[in-house]
């Protein structure tokens, strides 16, 4: 382009310069010529101020290298950018992933055994820290299972693996996950003090329309339930498994609501309470276990329920039980 700027003007030179010898050489006015040589001075300056820019950064980065890897560092840096999501890549970077337990032990779910904290859930966590790449940190903060569900809302863990049911209250916190595992609800029964409040009545009517007194565990997804699906029922809490299941024997408590599991390992480790005690299974209401997620890891919630979808052994109540039986 600047040796053709450099050819018009040459050209207009000699057109001009031998114009006045030979007027036959003369095809063009002269206003059409100027008016070309014009249009052609941007372009001319244009390519000199290119030269020129382009020189002087060569010339700086000759005298200043620091400055000129930098650059290319920056631009290497922009190239090979993760892709990654923000809370994916929070877990990357961390190099560990951050789950939330109940401090209480509870087999096979998840406990301490010889020092070393192991379970069903326990593997689980690991399983999801395998996918991701990353290791496996347990918080156990917690005094209880509504608490394991603060910490992920608190973003102090990125899931809560705990035996969580899913809740209406616990979602205004946090997502969960589909279900790994869904048990019936149950009742505990004290045999005595459940004939008097009976009379002449069959048991499923006398708790589909409950109104004695019902033990719960405090802290626990079985207040909530308790509300909704005993509402005449004058709920009790309590703040263990041990004292509950006290209460119930005693006659303090007609009956203590639980999942199917909880129960049936009552009557396990205790086959005497038979005797005083009758269970009830509930199979129409069902506690789906989820794993609590961070309602901004959207993308964490999806990696999860990806792995819960490809996992080949899916746990069932019969599993969970037999887990008990090896792991006592």
């Amino acid at each position: 382009m600047f040796s053709n700027c450099l050819m018009d003007l040459k050209m207009f030179s000699e057109i001009h310069c031998s114009s006045s010898l030979d007027p036959h050489r003369w095809r063009l006015p002269r206003w059409v010529l100027w008016f070309k040589l014009l249009l052609q001075v941007p372009v001319l300056a244009w390519v000199l101020l290119t030269s020129f820019g382009n020189a002087a950064a060569a010339t700086a980065n000759a005298n200043n290298p620091a400055s000129a890897s930098s650059a290319s560092s920056a631009s290497s840096a922009m190239a090979n950018a993760s892709p990654l999501a923000v809370d994916i890549g929070r877990i990357k970077q961390r190099g560990e992933l951050v789950v939330a337990m109940v401090a209480n032990d509870t087999p096979p779910f998840f406990y301490e055994r010889n020092g070393e904290l192991v379970g069903l859930e326990v593997d689980l966590a690991k399983s999801i820290a395998k996918a991701l790449n990353v290791e496996v940190r347990f918080n156990r903060d917690a005094k209880s299972f509504n608490e394991v569900v603060e910490l992920v809302a608190q973003r102090r863990a990125d899931l809560g693996i705990s035996k969580l049911s899913r809740t209406l209250a616990r979602a205004q916190m946090v997502h969960f996950s589909q279900p790994y595992l869904t048990l019936n609800h149950a009742l505990v029964i004290n045999r005595v003090a459940f004939a008097r409040l009976a009379s002449n009545m069959r048991v499923e009517e006398v708790i589909r329309d409950y109104s004695g007194s019902l033990g719960v565990i405090k802290g626990t997804s079985f207040v909530d339930f308790a509300k909704v699906n005993f509402p005449k029922a004058k709920i009790m809490e309590y703040p263990n498994g041990k004292e509950i299941y006290k209460a119930v024997n005693s006659g303090e408590v007609i009956a203590a609501y639980r999942d199917e599991f909880e129960i049936k390992r009552l009557l396990k480790e205790t086959p005497s309470l038979a005797l005083t005690l009758r269970t009830v299974t509930l199979k129409d209401l069902d506690d789906a276990l989820g794993i609590a997620v961070g309602v901004n890891d959207l993308t964490l919630l999806a990696f999860v329920n990806q792995v819960l979808s490809q996992q080949r052994e899916k746990l069932d109540i019969q599993k969970v039980l037999n887990a008990l039986e090896k792991n006592p």
